[in-house]
């Protein structure tokens, strides 16, 4: 306490001077390097103060608060384009999903600017650095035995002639009763729902009532991983400082037994699926948005490995 109220009484003059940071920013032996992001905004509308409070302006405090301390910082984010959301709203305004984008991207950077957030780059997720990366790292799961096939029961619009993953279908939650549940979950009770199971489905484009048709898909075989996760968590639990809700919501997860996931979807727009069989589909958002965070990064930098790959440092 003594030395702070000294050195607030020297004043500014008697700070050291503020770090210039080279471009890019990449980590330097020897020194505390911090790597900053921010949940991923949607890309389908426009920002607004719920968006900036969430989680944009907290992450830019503590990268303000870094780069004071003198730490070597970079700061990243960027929009969340893929997904059924951003179709759904392209249809709705005309556009093509790759012109909505633009345009909101676009929106989002103005928005996120006038407001001074200190973003080193502030990227997107549609780019060839998510393709290489997001399919790169299915290419390993696949190699290392954690992909399952199974032929999944999907809602399919004849009417509009396409199966109606996610958001392209809405209906009353099997659990709730909650008369706006998605085909992925209900936003009232939070659980996780398959498009079949919903009561009284309804196409979200034509109001038309789908039917139930089998269609063969790849799923993350989440059960083969819970041992280690489990033994990770708690390594994880005794060293860190999890919030007491982040520590319910995982246990919540782990007590019900994991399930394998269903990470493709029947879609055009979104990051192919690099696999004989299944070409014609699209990797499901859940799987290749947490991935946007290492892309914006490498479409940062080249070196984007020194930040994701390098605990050493």
């Amino acid at each position: 306490i003594a030395a702070a109220v000294e050195l607030w009484a020297r004043g500014p003059a008697a700070l050291p001077p503020p770090r210039q940071p080279p471009t890019p920013v990449l980590p330097v032996e020897g020194e505390r390097n911090v790597l900053i992001t921010s949940a991923l905004p949607y890309v389908n509308n426009v920002p607004h103060l719920g968006n900036i409070i969430g989680c944009v302006l907290s992450a830019d405090t503590f990268a303000r608060y870094s780069r004071l301390r003198g730490w070597n910082t970079l700061f990243v984010c960027g929009t969340d384009e893929y997904g059924t959301a951003t179709e759904t709203r392209a249809l709705q305004e005309g556009l093509s999903p790759q012109e909505l984008c633009d345009r909101y991207h676009a929106l989002h950077a103005q928005v996120y600017a006038w407001f001074g957030i200190s973003f080193d780059h502030f990227g997107r997720t549609t780019t060839p650095q998510q393709t290489r990366i997001a399919q790169d790292i299915f290419q390993r799961l696949l190699a290392r035995g954690f992909l399952l096939q199974d032929t999944l029961e999907q809602l399919r619009c004849e009417g509009c002639g396409r199966y109606l993953a996610d958001r392209f279908v809405e209906g009353t939650c099997p659990f709730c009763g909650y008369a706006e549940a998605r085909g992925d979950q209900c936003d009232k009770c939070g659980k996780l729902i398959n498009a079949v199971e919903l009561k009284n489905p309804q196409c979200k484009l034509c109001r038309g009532t789908p039917v139930v048709t089998p269609t063969q898909h790849l799923f993350l075989d989440l059960p083969k991983l819970e041992g280690r996760l489990e033994a990770w968590l708690e390594r994880a639990w005794a060293a860190g400082d999890w919030t007491a809700n982040a520590r319910h919501i995982t246990r919540s997860w782990l007590r019900d037994g994991l399930k394998p996931r269903c990470i493709t979807r029947d879609l055009t727009w979104g990051t192919p699926v690099p696999l004989d069989g299944f070409r014609d589909k699209v990797f499901y958002v859940w799987f290749d948005a947490p991935i946007g965070y290492l892309s914006i990064t490498a479409s940062y930098t080249e070196h984007w490995e020194r930040w994701w790959k390098n605990p050493q440092q």
